[in-house]
């Protein structure tokens, strides 16, 4: 046995000494050490050996397996500072050499018209809100006068996580949850993120991004809600740009219309953009319906509100005459620098 741990001893050291990387290294520890190690082959041959002969055998290999594991740790340890040495000389760093320019990158165009929204009515007295994307169905729906089997859900059909949780597919909830909670007088617009099962295409997304206001307080009329919108599409197109209301239908408002702006191309006269009819449709909006209010805590007799949606990528594209939404998301640099 003395001899056989005095082979096993010779060749693992021999092995270590022309060792020349970690790996060699470490195969080495498992050649002689692992569980099918020669070292640990011997222990298991234990119980072959007489009783009275065990403590002196343990000894052995005990010592062996300590000169072992020894060397392997001075091995490593000369094979990193080898291997270091030999790195440094090959990666010598010329300080006389110009940098390398770090690749900043900068707003998204979303992010640029989204600022410029916020701005504009962050000027005319509004808060910036924002909401969960994982939604309650009574919020994205009930409460805003959509109920269970209306129509207007499958306009709007989305990704259910259950019966009574989906991802929204307006940023409208968020109105909700602030009329919930907060008394009017109310003056609020809600950026994010919204959901709905759309086929990818130019115009289409089934992940896009709203921006909705809402304004609550006594004597709110169709005029405030004009006059409001109308400033915005100054603001945003330019001090010429003038406004157009068409009746429109939506559950939650009452009356609804659509709003078109002259077209900032052409000014109105007719061209590619706005398809020669001179006008524009940027976005939805009405009288907030009384319904609503009443379901979100607020009389109808005394309060009065009207609500806008814009979709964000709609300004986009409108803005910077992109004609394919598809590439706002792609991440082309190519494309994206151009902003």
């Amino acid at each position: 046995m003395q001899e056989k741990l005095k082979k096993i001893r010779e060749e693992a050291l021999a092995r270590l000494n022309a060792a020349a990387s970690a790996e060699e290294v470490s195969e080495i520890r498992v050649a002689f050490l692992g569980k099918k190690g020669a070292l640990t082959e011997v222990m298991k041959g234990m119980r072959e050996v007489a009783p009275e002969d065990r403590p002196k055998v343990g000894e052995w290999v005990n010592s062996t397996r300590k000169v072992i594991e020894d060397t392997i740790a001075r091995t490593q340890q000369a094979v990193a500072a080898r291997a270091l040495e030999a790195r440094l000389a090959s990666e010598t760093i010329d300080v006389t050499m110009p940098a390398k320019l770090p690749r900043t990158g900068h707003r998204h165009p979303n992010t640029i018209a989204l600022e410029e929204l916020e701005r504009v009515f962050i000027g005319m007295g509004y808060e910036v809100v924002e909401g969960p994307e994982v939604e309650y169905d009574y919020y994205n729906f009930e409460a805003l006068n959509i109920p269970a089997n209306h129509p207007a859900k499958d306009e709007q059909d989305t990704f259910y996580i259950n019966d009574k949780i989906l991802l929204r597919t307006q940023t409208s909830p968020v109105q909700v949850r602030v009329m919930e909670k907060k008394k009017p007088p109310i003056r609020i617009v809600a950026p994010g993120r919204v959901y709905r099962s759309d086929d990818v295409d130019a115009t289409h997304s089934p992940c896009f991004h709203q921006v909705e206001g809402l304004v609550v307080d006594k004597n709110i009329t169709f005029a405030d809600l004009k006059g409001t919108l109308a400033q915005f599409a100054r603001e945003l197109f330019g001090q010429d740009t003038k406004v157009k209301f068409r009746p429109h239908h939506f559950p939650f408002t009452e009356p609804s219309a659509e709003m078109d702006v002259s077209c900032f191309k052409c000014g109105g006269k007719g061209c590619r953009m706005c398809k020669g009819s001179g006008w524009i449709e940027i976005l939805g909006c009405g009288m907030v319906h009384p319904k609503v209010l009443r379901m979100s805590g607020i009389d109808p007799e005394e309060y009065s509100g009207f609500a806008f949606g814009i979709g964000l990528e709609r300004i986009t594209l409108l803005k910077y005459e992109i004609d394919d939404m598809r590439l706002l998301y792609e991440n082309d640099e190519r494309f994206l620098k151009q902003f």
